[in-house]
């Protein structure tokens, strides 16, 4: 009896710590730069890729600039005009600045965010989110159970903590993914800004600022995330001692698992999130 009781207890108490480990990481990861992240492995290979794309950039830089000089001007004597050179040769240079400088930009951007979700986490006064923990109340109900009485114990442990362990792991692959997205983003950063030579294509250029703009500030709605559910978690749901163990196990494992759906389903669509909260 002692033996499936502790078997039940165990599981609940393996997957909680599933889930604490999985929170302190994202909590780590987030306050990390890319630079920072796996010791700068890959981040010193995205820099090398970026470098390499400078030279096309420079080259699709001269090809947007012509493109937008024949779409913009409607014969060769506006060309020739002082005020309209001075305007294209201003255009050019400053295109040209973006993308020698455009990683400088990025990471003056990555820093700002940043700023803002320290100020976050130093405003709700989180060193680091609260642990969910089994209640006593909950253990001791298992451990009064019999044999037969353990049962469905287990069955419902069992769906419980397997819903509970799935879930930290979508979650933690949603924080690597934005971590993904920002090495894309960087890597590939010179092809998209070289559009700012040309008027008819800067939109894309502009586009893609915003988007990594977007991509950073996800870190922000996932540590409100995280500060929101360990609030929730401090007071875990009442326990009533007065019914069976097997219902108050599976209420309490019940109301827990929606509180954490409600914490991966913001982190999952942070992206959406930001986007609607910032018109992107």
């Amino acid at each position: 009896m002692l033996i499936a009781s502790n078997w039940v207890v165990n599981n609940l108490e393996n997957a909680l710590d599933t889930w604490n480990d999985k929170i302190t990481e994202i909590w780590k990861l987030i306050t990390l730069s890319p630079a920072e992240f796996k010791d700068g492995a890959i981040w010193n290979v995205i820099l090398k890729i970026h470098g390499a794309l400078q030279a096309i950039g420079f080259g699709l830089l001269v090809l947007f600039f012509v493109i937008g000089l024949v779409k913009t001007c409607g014969s060769f004597q506006e060309v020739k005009r002082p005020e309209q050179v001075f305007k294209l040769f201003i255009r050019f240079i400053l295109a040209k600045m973006v993308i020698t400088y455009g990683l400088d930009l990025m990471l003056a951007l990555f820093k700002i965010i940043q700023g803002v979700v320290s100020t976050i986490i130093t405003s709700a006064g989180f060193a680091s989110p609260d642990k969910t923990v089994l209640p006593q109340a909950i253990v001791t109900a298992i451990e009064n159970c019999g044999f037969f009485e353990s049962i469905p114990l287990w069955a419902v442990t069992l769906i419980g903590g397997l819903f509970i362990t799935v879930l930290s792991f979508i979650m933690i692959l949603t924080v690597y993914g934005r971590f993904f997205k920002m090495y894309l983003y960087t890597a590939i950063a010179p092809i998209p800004l070289s559009t700012f030579a040309g008027e008819p294509t800067s939109h894309i250029g502009i586009s893609f600022i915003k988007s990594y703009l977007g991509v950073c500030l996800e870190g922000a709605i996932i540590v409100l995330g995280c500060i929101i559910f360990s609030l929730f978690a401090s007071t875990p749901p009442v326990v009533d001692t007065n019914v069976a163990a097997v219902t108050q196990v599976w209420k309490y494992i019940g109301e827990l698992i929606f509180n954490m759906l409600v914490l991966v389903g913001t982190v999952k669509m942070s992206d959406r999130v930001v986007r609607e909260m910032m018109g992107l």
